[in-house]
């Protein structure tokens, strides 16, 4: 079984599109090269942000192998899974495996609001049919399903289910899963807004967002927490809070890519449904932003990227 270490600050990253609807290979990199430069510990493709809804598996495997390619091994590249069907959830965790993917991230059942025993039958059967790692990404506030701790307990005989992104917005239960799991699984913190939050009660990782447009700021502000720097880091969120909250958009995407431009690691182009930001909503997003950026706080020194062994 694939091994690496469940910690850190792993972005899930935008899909960047051309002006004529194609994958964007060049804007692409570009962002990566920010990312890695920050000193991200992974990267998750095919996500929420990733737009995956709209991308054919063609697409999202030639993002895969792409992503594999550039990063050359210096950070694992886990591959979301969010798929209408068992059979084509477990093809998916296939072809992943075989194209070189580090790891998954894995929803329940989307569309269908499956009940206690189909959700575990489920994700049982691509664990079971997979030597990847994975990543249970629970969050029933957007996808309307819940995996209880007492579905964790069951799900805890699957040895390559390793870690959780935690995004039932309660923070709560971090605390709730390290007391019942100990170190069983790896908890991700998976709401931008609560992150700081979640990993001083003891997340292991960030699964982040506005990462995308701010990386330094985003690992920064992890570095520092679990250096015990919480002043420092604290500076770092109070000023990043409204940026961070548009996170908990349904057009996160969107709000997100207009960040990407702001700081120039991105393009605005989504594909559709999806459609630019105008008007009166675009206005109050590029302020949220702008303000931001005109306040952009300096890093302590050692805040960002790979911490040294004395910082740690």
């Amino acid at each position: 079984m694939i091994t690496f270490d469940w910690k850190g600050v792993f972005p899930a990253v935008t899909t960047k599109f051309t002006d004529n609807d194609e994958l964007d290979f060049d804007a692409f990199d570009v962002n990566l090269a920010a990312q890695l430069e920050a000193g991200v510990d992974g990267l998750i493709l095919g996500g929420s942000l990733g737009e995956a809804s709209v991308l054919s598996d063609d697409e999202k495997f030639s993002l895969l192998k792409h992503t594999i390619d550039y990063v050359d091994g210096k950070v694992p590249v886990i591959l979301n899974i969010a798929e209408q069907t068992t059979k084509a959830a477990v093809a998916c965790a296939k072809r992943a495996f075989d194209t070189g993917a580090d790891g998954l991230m894995l929803l329940p059942p989307m569309r269908y609001n499956s009940e206690e025993r189909e959700t575990l039958a489920y994700i049982g059967a691509v664990a079971e049919s997979t030597q990847l790692p994975i990543m249970i990404y629970n969050n029933p506030v957007d996808y309307k399903i819940e995996v209880t701790l007492d579905m964790f307990e069951k799900l805890s005989v699957y040895k390559n289910i390793q870690a959780v992104k935690e995004s039932t917005r309660n923070v709560s239960n971090i605390t709730k899963m390290f007391n019942r799991f100990g170190n069983r699984y790896a908890i991700f913190t998976g709401v931008d807004p609560l992150a700081m939050e979640s990993i001083v009660m003891g997340a292991d990782g960030w699964v982040a967002g506005l990462v995308d447009a701010f990386p330094k700021e985003t690992v920064a502000i992890y570095r520092l927490v679990k250096a015990g720097r919480i002043a420092e880091a604290l500076t770092i969120y109070r000023w990043f809070l409204p940026v961070l909250e548009l996170d908990i958009h349904p057009k996160l995407v969107q709000y997100i890519k207009l960040a990407e431009v702001a700081t120039g690691i991105g393009t605005e182009n989504v594909r559709a449904p999806r459609l630019h930001l105008i008007g009166e909503e675009r206005t109050k997003v590029l302020k949220i932003i702008n303000d931001a950026l005109a306040v952009r706080p300096e890093l302590p020194v050692g805040s960002w990227g790979k911490l040294t062994e004395v910082e740690a």
